[in-house]
């Protein structure tokens, strides 16, 4: 039988994936929503059983969610509580892990208990609070234990799987946080046997540098993980161990966007990995590219009970779009009175001038996301005195202290008085609000793997100006946004520039680009469209397994 058919014939029953985010429960960027929303989408296929595992961190209430305490399959009338293996170089040691549970949208969750995770208030880095508590503990720097917490959640994983006697079809990775499973199931004494038959995918949402969950103590590498020295040695990028370098010659790898993976093994934009592409490329691992896909339903406006905006509005049926506009309408009266909205205090202030187009951008204040340009940008078109370009901008995030700080003065200047609005932090609600109220969103990153964002903005009519680039190359310019190609401040405001005139001198070109973009993220974006590609990747990987079971046996 050929190779094609041979994956063709695979069925895929029972997925269990492993990630640090998952939806409204834990998140710090799109892997949250990708994770449920592919999860959910999976499930809800009829005999497919899908579980997800993740680490109950210091800031979830399981009893408030739903979750139960899960019951020892041996002995039902107590809690499951067991040891994980977590050995630091020439100390051998163990930590406890109990388990919480609960069935939401078809879909069974695992909350790992163990006290490493619950002493954590976010999910990757310290917060105020930590270092009010150790000064030590820099407010915004990552856990200085990630690469412990990323193998107890592995490892618990796994155990828990043995316990339950639950060897799936595929585990599904998500990140670097979970990259080195594949390994250890495949060398790991006792691991191999037990899941000889499952198949392992690992989706790598953001290669940048940072980003790999590499560990430079190699010793610890080797005691905590308890893979061979050879293993260790023979995945080093930059001399540490790189857990998307180890999962490579034991699991289907894919980024999540066409785009981006040929940046990483066809371009020399992958010199932000730190050679991560290329290098696998050379030892003959092509990643496969799968654009991430977003539910409709969940960011329908329409729908203002669900999605928490001000006055409802149907982008394909509403010609006049009066629901959008009372949106921005609103949210403009609380800007011009520079009072606190939704918990979050403005820098700065907006007129209120609706009919001015209102620029905005939502997200991580850091170099990826383009902040410089940005920053470059603004400044060039707000003292611009030839042409004048009359606008208003909003910006809702929080990062690097340099970014805010710079966008801060920007706000506070006398001549930005009532263009330029700052609302530092996040807060999910106050995000949607600013979707529907915004008629053009700004993501001048300058790399991006996927991209829910500018999904997200289209969804509420506020049509997004990309940086060509990765998986923001779905936008299309002219059509369902405006995209550069240069990553440059005057290629930002040149766009910026462009869309302004369309605003003002076209308004019905500017609605049938709202249109056509949801009708677009319909036809092609949606999770049970994208669900087929990631089957067929676990197809793959199934039949890997299988054939290699095959050739041990003959």
């Amino acid at each position: 039988m050929d190779k094609k058919r041979e994956v063709g014939r695979v069925a895929i029953r029972t997925i269990w994936m492993l990630t640090r985010e998952y939806g409204q429960l834990a998140g710090a960027g799109g892997v949250k929503d990708v994770a449920r929303q592919l999860a959910v989408a999976l499930a809800g296929w009829p005999g497919r059983q899908v579980s997800v595992v993740m680490p109950r961190y210091g800031f979830i209430d399981p009893h408030s969610l739903g979750f139960l305490p899960l019951a020892d399959p041996l002995f039902p009338e107590r809690e499951l509580e067991y040891e994980v293996d977590l050995d630091y170089a020439h100390v051998e040691r163990r930590e406890k892990v109990r388990v919480w549970t609960a069935r939401i949208d078809r879909v069974t969750l695992y909350l790992l208990e163990a006290d490493r995770f619950a002493e954590k208030t976010a999910v990757y880095t310290y917060t105020a609070a930590d270092e009010a508590v150790n000064p030590d503990y820099q407010a915004g720097q990552g856990h200085i234990d990630y690469f412990a917490m990323n193998i107890l959640l592995q490892k618990g994983a796994l155990d828990l799987m043995l316990l339950l006697g639950a060897c799936p079809d595929i585990i599904h990775c998500h990140d670097g946080h979970t990259a080195v499973l594949p390994a250890m199931i495949r060398e790991n004494s006792g691991l191999r046997h037990f899941f000889r038959g499952t198949g392992t995918v690992v989706t790598i949402h953001n290669a940048g540098k940072g980003y790999h969950q590499e560990v430079a103590d190699l010793s610890f590498a080797h005691a905590s993980t308890g893979l061979p020295w050879k293993v260790i040695m023979q995945n080093r990028l930059a001399d540490c161990f790189d857990p998307l370098l180890a999962a490579a010659p034991y699991a289907v790898m894919n980024t999540v966007s066409e785009q981006y993976a040929r940046e990483l093994q066809e371009t020399d934009d992958d010199r932000l990995t730190g050679w991560l592409g290329h290098t696998l490329q050379d030892l003959g691992v092509k990643l496969a590219g799968v654009t991430n896909g977003i539910d409709p339903a969940e960011f329908d406006p329409a729908d203002a009970g669900k999605s928490g905006i001000d006055a409802p509005f149907n982008l394909l049926a509403d010609g006049a779009l009066s629901g959008k506009r009372a949106c921005k309408e609103t949210l403009l009266r609380e800007l011009a009175g520079n009072q606190m909205v939704d918990g979050v205090v403005p820098i700065g202030s907006l007129d209120f001038t609706p009919d001015l187009p209102l620029f905005t951008f939502i997200g991580r204040l850091n170099e990826q996301k383009g902040v410089g340009v940005l920053l470059a940008a603004l400044r060039g078109l707000l003292t611009d005195k030839k042409n004048n370009p009359a606008f208003q901008f909003l910006l809702l995030g929080s990062g690097g202290y340099d970014e805010e700080r710079d966008l801060a003065v920007l706000a506070e200047k006398d001549e930005n008085r009532g263009r330029v609005c700052i609302l530092k932090g996040f807060n999910p609600a106050l995000a949607n609000r600013i979707y529907a109220a915004g008629d053009f969103f700004l993501i001048p990153s300058r790399y991006e793997p996927c991209g829910l964002t500018d999904f997200i903005a289209q969804l509420f009519g506020n049509l997004p100006i990309v940086h060509h680039v990765g998986g923001l190359v779905k936008v299309l310019d002219g059509e369902t946004g405006f995209s550069y190609t240069r990553h440059t401040a005057a290629a930002l405001s040149e766009a910026m520039q462009r869309a302004t005139v369309l605003y003002r001198d076209h308004p019905a070109r500017i609605r049938e680009m709202q249109r056509q973009a949801v009708k677009r993220i319909g036809e092609k974006y949606t999770w049970q469209r994208v669900m087929k590609q990631y089957l067929q990747l676990y197809k793959e990987a199934a039949a890997q397994v299988a054939s290699s079971v095959r050739e041990l046996t003959v």
